[in-house]
């Protein structure tokens, strides 16, 4: 027993150090991606009206922390409608995308699964405006003090101890290390799982049954924290899961977004309406890959 927690707290070492120089340089772009665009995007955002879904959707796909938080932020003033929140969250690429450049996956299909992303929360977006057209009234640009997004958004990375504005370097560095802990435990998890399980019965249990893989996954997805993405992530690239349930656990991964909904909304029933079609429109999206078979090989 003791032998084989140490075989697998040593294959779980040796497998999160070789990815940490990847990650951290990803995480480096990121953060500098994210310092440079930032304000623009969500400015883009505010302006965004009918076409909301559209330009929310494309912009949640680059990897900007905070962003998921700032849509629900101007959600809840109501600058931005339900759909573009929706494709935001959708589209937001969380921890995955330094996940699967550490492991050196090939770009295209990088880019496939943000395409993918991207056109799933358009798509649903734009129907949701469309479903809950008048629903909710947008005020108008100039209607909304910005100061009081900035002190809701800086209050929660405050709270959250993201110290986003703590440089880009030292920001890159806390990041990687951050995650390449969280990978380590995760990893070392699996590996007692596989150990004393098997991996055969894992992935009999989860792709033999897509609706359930599906199901579970978008469950996952919901967790606002990145542990989610990191497992989902995981999971899949072990071969544990099917691209479909990766897909929907990925596309309800909507980072501290629905934290932040949660404090700055204060509609209750509001808030679980859209936690459920956040939720649905994951499984919908997933099973609708595995029933048309479209997967990325990595």
């Amino acid at each position: 027993m003791k032998e084989q927690f140490f075989d697998c707290a040593v294959d779980a070492a040796l497998d999160s150090i070789k990815i940490l120089p990847f990650l951290f340089l990803s995480y480096l772009v990121m953060e500098y991606v994210e310092h440079r665009m930032g304000e623009h995007s969500k400015d883009v955002i505010r302006r965004s009206g009918k076409f909301g879904p559209l330009l929310g959707a494309v912009c949640g796909a680059f990897p900007q922390c905070g962003f998921s938080a700032a849509a629900s932020n101007l959600y809840a003033g109501r600058i931005i409608t339900l759909g573009t929140l929706l494709a935001i969250y959708l589209s937001t690429s969380d921890e995955m995308l330094p996940i699967l450049i550490s492991k050196q996956a090939p770009a295209l299909a990088i880019v496939k699964i943000l395409g993918l992303k991207v056109l799933i929360g358009m798509a649903a977006g734009f129907f949701i405006d469309w479903l809950w057209a008048g629903h909710r009234k947008i005020r108008a640009y100039a209607e909304r003090p910005h100061a009081d997004e900035k002190f809701h958004i800086d209050q929660i990375c405050e709270n959250e101890n993201c110290r986003c504005d703590n440089g880009i370097l030292k920001s890159a560095c806390k990041h990687t290390l951050h995650i390449f802990l969280f990978i380590l435990l995760i990893t070392f998890l699996f590996n007692l799982c596989i150990g004393f399980i098997g991996s055969g019965s894992i992935e009999q249990f989860i792709m033999n049954k897509p609706f359930i893989g599906v199901a579970l996954s978008a469950v996952i997805g919901l967790i606002p924290n990145c542990a989610a993405s990191v497992i989902i992530t995981e999971l899949y690239l072990k071969g544990m899961m099917s691209f479909g349930a990766m897909m929907a656990g990925l596309l309800v991964g909507a980072g501290v977004g629905l934290i932040v909904l949660c404090r700055v909304n204060e509609d209750v029933k509001d808030n679980l309406k859209i936690i459920g079609m956040l939720y649905l429109c994951g499984v919908i999206g997933g099973l609708l890959l595995e029933v048309l078979e479209i997967s990325v090989r990595i």
